[in-house]
């Protein structure tokens, strides 16, 4: 029995050997080598979800789906690519996802809950915080409600990435891409399951009317700002959204929420100003009849939960860096040699980001400031003791070169 577990062992590790042979010509060296954890579970989500979305959506045509996929597929192939395509990946899903609603048939979707939030908002708050904001209206309120809601909600998550990017560490900009995009990814599948009607409906159709896929969609109190301005923009838009009741968990308050916890994180002296920009849009939700109170703190939850469940993942904020400048410079920084017999010693400092270690590279060649330490490991005239410098996953390890043999 023993030697029949070894055989199969052997004959299992021989064909998994085998495998890895005939596969590495078709695939990169990343994937190819790749450890593979629990955490790739997500990838294999996002495929079902994709092939499901793609299924469903009826426009744009079968030409035009498979010209996506063929881009995202080579996206994700090829290296340099690849760093954009996979941490986009799950805010494409959201997007994807979010368009393709309409498609669903109202006949295979869940009953429409209409009386619940307001339920809600009573027994927790003990009145419909939404209908005394909303009940009083201006034009001066009309303007200060429209700007977070109908202006900043949709510019600043472009602003916060590029944000992050410079004044961030490295590797941060892709854990708040897909913090962003699952929050989004599990908000709108929340709505899926759970469809209410937001405060608009109640003023439009009463409380006592039961809601339909058919209805559409209503845009609350940005109608005003539409006939201030003589356009119907936020009516079109609101009118032919794909999740017309989408009330909870609110998306507004959660983007809002989640770049205030990134941003904050980064630049702990913003935090009053993220504060008094989550409760500028909160109060604008309800004002303009959008959300109730409960679904906002819903939004915040979700934001909460998806900032710490990449708190793991985020890279460590050195107080002394102003912009990403300064994190690589510090980051491939190189002190000045001291002479040590024939070699030339460097200190390669880590200090400030990695446990502050420092490690030493003892290095056969004299070297300037700025050189790809990296690159030179690789190099045919050196041989290098020990594992390489890792500068993606900002691990160092000791590294130590010696001339060729004479």
């Amino acid at each position: 029995m023993a030697v029949f577990f070894i055989e199969a062992n052997f004959l299992k590790d021989l064909q998994w050997k085998s495998w890895l042979r005939f596969t590495k010509p078709f695939i990169t060296s990343g994937l190819h080598y790749h450890s593979w954890t629990i955490y790739d579970f997500q990838y294999i989500f996002l495929l079902i979800l994709g092939v499901f979305l793609f299924y469903i959506i009826e426009n744009p045509g079968i030409f035009i789906k498979f010209l996506i996929v063929c881009i995202f597929a080579i996206g994700l192939y090829l290296p340099v690519p690849r760093k954009f395509f996979l941490p986009f990946l799950p805010i494409a899903s959201w997007l994807v996802l979010f368009y393709s609603c309409r498609f669903i048939p109202g006949k295979n979707r869940p009953h429409i809950y209409v009386s619940v939030l307001p339920a809600l908002e009573n027994i927790l708050y003990g009145d419909n915080l939404s209908v005394i904001i909303a009940k009083h209206t201006n034009i001066v309120k009309d303007i200060l409600a429209w700007l977070p809601y109908g202006v900043i909600h949709f510019t600043l998550p472009f602003l916060t990435s590029a944000g992050l990017w410079w004044y961030g560490p490295p590797g941060i900009l892709p854990v708040f891409s897909k913090s962003f995009g699952y929050m989004n990814l599990v908000g709108v599948l929340t709505q899926l399951i759970f469809p209410c009607s937001p405060p608009w409906y109640e003023y439009t159709y009463g409380m006592n009317t039961p809601a339909e896929y058919t209805m559409p969609g209503h845009p609350g109190g940005l109608a005003r700002i539409d006939k201030l301005f003589g356009t119907d923009t936020y009516t079109k838009t609101f009118s032919g959204s794909p999740m017309v009741f989408g009330a909870f968990p609110s998306l507004h308050s959660g983007c809002a929420i989640i770049q205030t916890l990134f941003i904050s994180h980064v630049i702990p002296k913003s935090r009053p100003i993220c504060f008094a920009y989550v409760m500028w849009i909160w109060w604008a939700c309800m004002y303009l009849t959008h959300h109730y109170m409960v679904d906002l703190v819903g939004g915040g939850f979700y934001a909460v939960v998806a900032f710490w469940c990449a708190w793991d993942y985020l890279p460590s904020v050195n107080k002394h860096c102003r912009n990403r400048w300064d994190y690589i410079k510090e980051k491939n920084s190189v002190l000045l040699p001291t002479d040590n017999n024939d070699n030339v010693n460097l200190l390669f400092d880590s200090s400030k980001f990695n446990n502050n270690d420092e490690y030493e590279i003892e290095i056969a060649t004299t070297i300037s400031e700025g050189t790809d330490l990296a690159a030179l490991t690789n190099s045919e005239s050196s041989s290098k003791s020990n594992t390489s410098i890792d500068t993606i996953g900002q691990s160092f390890h000791e590294v130590k070169l010696h001339p060729p043999n004479s």
